[in-house]
């Protein structure tokens, strides 16, 4: 069972780090970052506060030093970490090296030249999946990962991979067998940036401030010892943290949708026309608890899909309602937010527009909306 009152020492986690996010990075937010770049001094200071809190390296399995928190505990620090613009919205993480959960299945030799040295911050890597013909759709992957000898000679182009510029080493995603699809025909491979035929192509300005790269792939020749999970498991070991990661997504977003709510009541109460506070007014008051109610069912959603992961569950659709329905009612939020504000919320004097910008991006980046109506829209159609 759900319980939705979160258990006293959870709680206690929260409200820490609310004053932590109020205190420390909201009074600085409209100038710690520059694009998807911190600027000196802010992520030493931000990191710093989060190994206070516990919260340092929150995201890495106990077994391999982190502080063994589940995904409904992350869920809550996930959303009040995205109450603030403090930190660029696909950058470096303020609570460790960022690892996909790819990394922690690697053994032996791949595990000490791969995995440990990005834990200890060492090295960096980025996730290349993405290409110009296949974003929501993996299936149409044209990137090509072909056996010859104890190598993979691999061929094609990656579009909008972030932190790829200052990545020692890629995951990347090459189809092995294009009949199969997404389903057994995608291997996940290591490919260290510096191999010969790797190299960064264009570099994209986003209305998000964050700047992905272009990675071509020209005959580039990887170790067959380089694969991880074996031929054909690339797109199901991705599903295994896929899941976590819209959960993740729909967390954010709360943070979202909160600090909207609170931005937008605030002024409300302080802004008077015609003789009376916004506040007042029928038309506003139902903005506002549109914003409230609706915060309050993706709360729900969030902490359900959480907890049955923890669980040992796959919760698959549950977390599809996590980024569809979060990432579309935070977007809302913030846009009911600017509305209420009028002019001074289209100036970069707030952070109301920056919150505007990037919410609008989450709802194509990492799975469409409408891809994620579609799954939903299959298990509805099987289960009535």
């Amino acid at each position: 069972m759900v319980s939705f009152v979160l258990p006293e020492e959870l709680r206690m986690l929260r409200d820490s780090l609310r004053r932590y996010v109020d205190a420390e990075m909201i009074p600085v937010e409209m100038e710690s970052v520059d694009g998807d770049e911190f600027r000196p001094g802010h992520q030493q200071k931000f990191q710093d506060g989060m190994r206070k809190l516990g919260l340092w390296m929150m995201d890495v399995p106990e077994e391999f030093g982190g502080p063994g928190l589940d995904l409904f505990a992350k869920s809550v620090v996930w959303a009040e970490l995205g109450r603030t613009v403090a930190i660029p919205a696909r950058g470096d993480s303020i609570t460790g090296p960022t690892v996909r959960s790819i990394l922690y299945s690697l053994e032996g030799e791949l595990r000490e030249k791969y995995l440990l040295p990005v834990l200890r911050g060492e090295k960096k890597s980025c996730f290349a999946q993405t290409e110009p013909d296949a974003g929501s759709d993996p299936g149409g992957m044209r990137t090509t990962a072909v056996r010859d000898g104890d190598h993979y000679v691999i061929n094609g182009t990656k579009r909008f991979i972030s932190g790829a510029g200052y990545a020692d080493f890629m995951q990347l995603m090459a189809a092995t067998d294009r009949s199969l699809g997404s389903r057994g025909g995608i291997s996940c491979f290591l490919v260290d940036m510096n191999t010969p035929g790797v190299k960064l192509g264009a570099r994209y300005e986003t209305m998000m401030g964050d700047r992905p790269w272009e990675i071509i792939l020209d005959n580039v020749r990887v170790p067959v010892t380089n694969i991880v999970g074996g031929e054909g498991k690339g797109f199901s070991l991705a599903q295994k943290w896929l899941g976590a990661g819209r959960v993740k997504h729909g967390a954010r977003a709360l943070g979202v949708a909160e600090r909207a709510l609170e931005m937008a009541t605030s002024y409300a109460k302080q802004r008077v026309t015609f003789g009376r506070p916004l506040s007042d007014r029928q038309g506003i008051q139902w903005k506002l608890a549109d914003m409230y109610m609706n915060l309050e069912v993706g709360r729900m959603l969030v902490w359900r899909a959480a907890s049955l992961i923890d669980e040992g569950n796959e919760a698959r659709v549950e977390a599809y309602h996590c980024k569809y329905y979060c990432d579309e009612m935070a977007f809302k939020a913030i846009d009911e937010c600017m509305q209420i504000h009028g002019g001074i919320g289209l100036t970069k004097d707030m952070p109301i527009e920056r919150m505007w910008r990037q919410q609008r991006s989450y709802r194509i980046t990492e799975g469409a909306s409408e891809v994620m109506r579609n799954v939903v829209a299959r298990h509805v159609l099987k289960a009535y």
